[in-house]
């Protein structure tokens, strides 16, 4: 198994997450999450606080 790294800076709803990939941010309160990862990916989380309950949808690009 090799290295892996991983760090998260928040600033109030916003947060920046460091990888060896490279940066990526999302924004959102609790409960509701828009994320967009170091490739680009774009997905938002939906969860219920308390119970471990999530849901994730990705989002595709606009053509």
């Amino acid at each position: 198994m090799g290295w892996s790294y991983r760090k998260s800076l928040r600033k109030g709803p916003f947060r920046l997450n460091f990888s060896k990939r490279g940066v990526g941010h999302s924004v959102g309160v609790r409960g509701a999450r828009y994320s967009r990862s170091a490739d680009g990916r774009r997905e938002m989380t939906f969860r219920i606080p308390g119970t471990g309950l999530s849901w994730r949808r990705p989002l595709r690009r606009r053509d």
